[in-house]
């Protein structure tokens, strides 16, 4: 995953009551030391000078300790929430809470920031950084992709609103390997539906990315799979068209081979119906 780089800008009996008293022991202490490890805890109210606070945070980031960084940006906001150093902590926190996975933390800086200073030239990198906190948590195709939906959405808010930002070249980039994963969560699914013959269902997951994901490296296969399941269920001229739109645009691919056997196999050819959903919504986009 990519890394955020924001400019830094410094200014003897039954054993049992002896187990539960040694389990008891031991969650305390584990307890404890997950504490330690957390930024979540508050410092201890202790009034100082703005700059002072602000610089001892500048301190831990340089010398990469992000947890104890994060505390003192917060409580620059804390302590002096209406200064110009509260402003400059506020996306310095969020990029904290980043460096050390606390995505949620970063994301809700990032947005106060967007929300407070509309107008200021970091709001690209805001935007960029509340983008790649969803993407990070990105997970493989065969569990939720909530947190791939909500990346890609940020991202294309950065892209739309900053077109020109740095950030937006590397978004672009990312929008892609978004897509890419979302496509590849439908072909799981639409696999899954075609090995137990339930052609229907596994055709709507193969148009899904026939129709929203068209440019990503599952769409050869879709067609492919488009191939196979019309011709299990005898709707023939769809079948062909899938095939004739795959020959046409990947020619040299396996699963045009794949595609151009099973036609021939039932003594047809590739022949595109331009009547068809896929020949519609193909030409609609290429």
């Amino acid at each position: 995953m990519s890394e955020a780089n924001l400019p830094i800008r410094r200014h003897t009996g039954s054993s049992l009551p002896y187990f539960r008293a040694a389990l008891a022991g031991a969650l305390a202490l584990a307890v404890a030391g997950l504490a330690g490890c957390s930024s979540d805890d508050e410092l201890p109210y202790e009034e100082r000078p703005v700059e002072q606070i602000y610089n001892k945070a500048m301190d831990h980031m340089a010398a990469g300790d992000y947890i104890p960084a994060a505390k003192e940006f917060d409580e620059v906001e804390r302590q002096h929430p209406y200064s110009e150093w509260a402003r400059r902590s506020m996306l310095m926190s969020a990029y904290a809470h980043y460096k050390i996975n606390e995505y949620d933390e970063a994301i809700l800086s990032a947005q106060r920031f967007i929300s407070l200073h509309p107008s200021n030239k970091d709001v690209p990198y805001a935007y960029y950084l509340i983008g790649l906190s969803y993407y990070e948590r990105i997970s493989d195709v065969g569990r939720d992709q909530k947190m791939t939906e909500n990346a890609l959405n940020s991202f294309y808010e950065l892209t739309q609103r900053f077109p020109s930002s740095e950030y937006s070249r590397d978004a672009r980039l990312k929008i892609d390997l978004t897509l890419d994963h979302l496509a590849g969560k439908e072909m799981e699914i639409g696999r899954y539906y075609l090995i137990r013959r339930d052609y229907v269902a596994a055709i709507n997951r193969f148009r899904v990315v026939i129709e929203k994901y068209q440019t990503t490296t599952h769409t050869p296969e879709a067609l492919e799979r488009l191939t196979e399941a019309y011709l299990a269920l005898g709707v023939k001229t769809e079948a062909q068209t899938a095939a004739a739109i795959l020959g046409y645009n990947y020619p040299g691919s396996d699963w045009y081979e794949d595609s151009y056997a099973m036609l021939s196999n039932e003594g047809l050819e590739p022949v595109e119906n331009k009547d068809s959903w896929i020949s519609r919504t193909w030409n609609s986009v290429f």
